[in-house]
């Protein structure tokens, strides 16, 4: 007899796990005739050896064994599931699709090392994963995660090798100094001024011996006849690029590095023009093309007028340095400042303009139009068309992008394939990628492919969706109804493509900028058919603008704006505070994860990215918000003191820094500090001071007092903050000679030379004690990567006093900050 549990026979039709003598225990003998057969015994049943009576397992044990059974078929069948799920997406060439999200991997872990790898580890990291991967064809799920392997260290070795080919020499500290120079772009700046791109050729007085290559100063005026190539002279002040104004923010020392840019600053009193030549041929063909930008977006704004006319050149020629601020902000808090840069939605509005004219125009020629594959010719021009774009816009990074996609899209039309897919969209991103890979790690690559994927992906579902429906016939519709059914379902789709690109982008959004557009979709569906009918005139200005017959399309682009910019302050007014606070990076990744398996995946594989999307979410607040803020220049501290106010130690401070710290803070008002005559503050006892004060300043000395206890005294120099060792639990020193007064290892001293460095620094008090050591964080950490080595060589970092100089005549007139 089998035992339990197992057949008597394998192969002849018994089920495993069940003995088939059980199944016909106690039955008649072999000889009478089967009328009928017994029910059948459990399998569980245990029976004698002589046929005794049965013995029953206790119940509990069977429901264990039943339940064990079920959960093992059910893993089987789900495993099944999702072998041919897996099977189906790779076969659908969800493999290729990877290869930028692997890429860009790659190019992540590179940027966010904390030192500067060497390059031949990589390439030989890069070596091995490929003859990992020529070996393992014979297994496909080895072969997967070699090549997996191969293509992040592909997107490293790429960055690595960008970076070493850019290799910008960076100012290393702050001095005064005559430059000469060729100017490669010059911008009219909204306040006035005038920004120059100069190509430094020599320096005097002093002569710089680690001079960059390229600067960018501001002048109140330059020179009527200076125009790009021209050669120009002047005393200058030179400022080394800075870091970011808080740790985990935009770092603008890593932007000058890859953009050529090694220093900044403004000239002391007037540049003056040498000569307009330009000898180099290279440089001949990028100032004509620069010049040629500058008169077309003078001729533009000269016809147009007021912001109109800067909003237009920046549509057309991509020249928005003249745009006033207040517009800029309106734009930004009703979400349309896409609209002013370059990118994808100009492109394609651009491209789309082009087709749409040639098509209907061929439609006037039938006979020619049905024998010649007339859609490949409007595509042909159109693709040319972008491209003429591309050069008068400056060639600027989210043009550069938004070119390569709609470029690839328009080869596929000449290929007779499909134009708006996921694998154009991925072609598009490696080629980002593989040419500029710094831009991964910038919130325009990120917000635009990551808006563009779930455009696609959304798109894709929605025409699956539709095919397989069964649709009749539509029935005969008044042509009011049938206006009216098209007016509907063109702001239902506006309105779905700003919620599907809004949802993709916000946290993405968050995390660079802190900032949200609670009345984006309003401002959109708003504003987004004038700006389809702006692009429209726009395109036709620019092909009529040779001929001298585009001022009246100009004049009408105008008219558009006026609307437009009415439409986003009068929703500016009624959009809430913006402003949301710090959120955690792991939020970000998860997110991003999320995102790329609900666009790439086309089964039912796509529901895995639910829980990734709830951990996103549900990691938002797990950040913690600093409690004090000081910017790398020692100058300016900031404290928040509870109902939305944010204290400063400076009645006049940095706009900008200001502005982003009341966004991280979630601050709402800003508290200027009390100033006292000299000696005229008490500070013998500074613990009287309320929590939450703001900063009270006397002399070389100013004291808050944050929300938890904890005392913050600032001082210019070093006598002048030995006071406040006996009750300060944090002293900032505007002083890069100064080093630590206090003997007691409790009070965290923080001076000019360590914050130059090491960059802005964040502090956290411990609410539980009020006698701990606050901790710190600074934006910067050694050692140094290229784009900051810079800072070892300033004056501040060496713990030297400020460069002091006498005042040229021609340096005494100061610009007005």
């Amino acid at each position: 007899m089998a035992g339990r549990g197992r057949g008597a026979v394998e192969g002849e039709g018994t089920t495993a796990g069940v003995s088939e003598r059980l199944l016909f225990a106690g039955t008649a003998p072999a000889e009478a005739a089967p009328v009928s057969l017994p029910m059948p015994r459990p399998a569980g049943e245990i029976l004698p050896p002589e046929g005794g009576a049965a013995l029953q397992p206790p119940k509990s044990a069977t429901i264990d064994r039943i339940r064990r059974q079920f959960h093992r078929a059910s893993f089987s069948v789900f495993r099944q599931s999702v072998v041919v799920a897996a099977t189906t997406e790779l076969d659908r060439g969800i493999g290729f699709l990877l290869v930028p999200v692997f890429l860009a991997a790659g190019v992540i872990f590179y940027f966010s090392l904390d030192t500067e790898p060497d390059l031949y580890r990589p390439q030989a990291a890069v070596a091995l994963m490929a003859v990992c991967a020529a070996i393992s064809r014979s297994w496909p799920k080895t072969h997967l995660l070699f090549m997996a392997a191969l293509l992040c260290a592909l997107g490293f070795v790429a960055a690595k090798v960008e970076t070493w080919r850019t290799a910008t020499p960076m100012l290393g500290s702050e001095i005064q100094t005559r430059l000469t120079g060729r100017v490669v772009i010059a911008e009219e700046m909204a306040n006035g001024r005038v920004r120059l791109t100069i190509d430094l050729i020599s320096t005097a007085h002093p002569t710089l011996r680690y001079a960059p290559d390229r600067v960018r100063l501001s002048a109140r005026r330059i020179p009527p006849d200076t125009k790009a190539g021209s050669l120009v002279t002047g005393y200058a002040r030179l400022l080394p690029p800075t870091g970011p104004v808080r740790p985990e923010s935009y770092d603008f020392s890593f932007d000058s590095y890859f953009s050529g840019i090694g220093g900044s600053g403004f000239f002391l009193g007037d540049p003056k023009v040498i000569s307009t030549t330009d000898p180099a041929p290279g440089a001949s063909i990028a100032s004509a093309i620069e010049n040629a930008r500058e008169n077309i977006a003078d001729h533009i704004r000269s016809t147009v007028g007021g912001p109109e006319g800067e909003i237009a050149a920046a549509l057309i020629v991509g020249v928005r340095a003249g745009i006033p601020e207040d517009i800029n902000e309106t734009m930004r808090r009703t979400g349309i400042y896409h609209i002013i840069s370059i990118s994808g939605l100009h492109m394609a509005l651009v491209a789309g303009t082009i087709m749409l004219l040639l098509r209907g125009a061929f439609a006037l020629f039938p006979d020619f139009s049905s024998r010649r594959p007339v859609k490949k010719y409007a595509a042909a021009i159109a693709l040319v068309s972008i491209t003429a774009y591309l050069v008068i816009s400056g060639v600027v990074v989210a043009a550069e992008r938004s070119f390569i996609m709609l470029a690839v899209m328009l080869v596929a039309v000449l290929f007779d394939r499909a134009a708006l897919t996921m694998r154009n969209l991925a072609i598009s991103a490696i080629a980002v990628i593989l040419v500029s890979p710094h831009e991964v790690v910038g919130p325009s690559f990120q917000m635009s492919f990551a808006a563009t994927a779930a455009l696609v992906g959304a798109y894709a579902g929605w025409a699956d969706y539709r095919a397989d429906k069964v649709r009749a016939p539509p029935a005969k519709r008044s042509f009011l109804r049938f206006l009216s059914r098209k007016l509907a379902v063109g702001a239902g789709g506006a309105a779905m493509t700003s919620i599907i690109a809004g949802s993709a982008t916000a946290l993405f959004a968050i995390w660079h900028f802190q900032r949200v557009s609670p009345l984006s979709l309003l401002a959109n569906l708003a504003i987004m058919p004038i700006v389809t009918v702006v692009m429209f005139l726009a395109v036709a200005s620019a092909v009529m603008m040779p001929f001298g017959f585009d001022g009246p399309f100009l004049y009408l682009m105008g008219k558009g704006l006026t609307a437009m910019i009415a439409i986003s302050a009068w929703i500016s007014q009624w959009s809430p505070v913006d402003a949301v606070g710090l959120i955690s990076i792991r939020s970000v990744l998860l997110a991003t994860i999320a995102l790329v398996i609900a666009t790439m995946a086309t089964t039912w594989l796509r529901l895995a990215a639910i829980p990734f999307a709830v951990a996103a979410l549900l990691t938002i607040p797990q950040v913690r918000t600093p409690d004090l803020l000081i910017s790398e220049d020692a100058h300016l501290v900031a404290m928040p003191i509870g109902g939305g106010e944010l204290a400063i130690n400076r009645a006049r401070s940095n706009e900008f820094t200001t502005d982003n710290w009341k966004r991280a803070l979630k601050a709402e008002a800003i508290v200027p500090p009390e100033t006292f005559a000299k000696d005229a503050l008490d500070i013998a006892d500074p613990v009287d001071l309320p929590p939450g004060s703001p900063f009270y300043c006397t002399g070389d000395l100013c004291i808050g007092r944050h929300p938890s206890g904890a005392i913050v005294a600032l001082a210019e120099n070093r006598n002048s903050a030995r006071p406040a060792c006996s009750f300060a639990d944090l002293i900032v020193i505007n002083d890069a000679t100064a080093y630590n007064p206090c003997r007691d290892p409790r009070v965290l001293v923080v001076t000019k030379r360590q914050l130059a460095r090491d960059g802005s620094a964040a502090v956290f008090f411990d609410p539980q004690s009020a006698t701990a050591r606050p901790t710190i964080q600074y934006a910067v950490e050694k050692p140094y990567r290229p784009w900051h080595e810079q800072r070892s060589y300033s004056r501040e970092a060496r713990g030297l006093p400020p460069y002091k100089r006498p005042e040229k005549a021609e340096a005494k007139p100061q610009p007005t900050q």
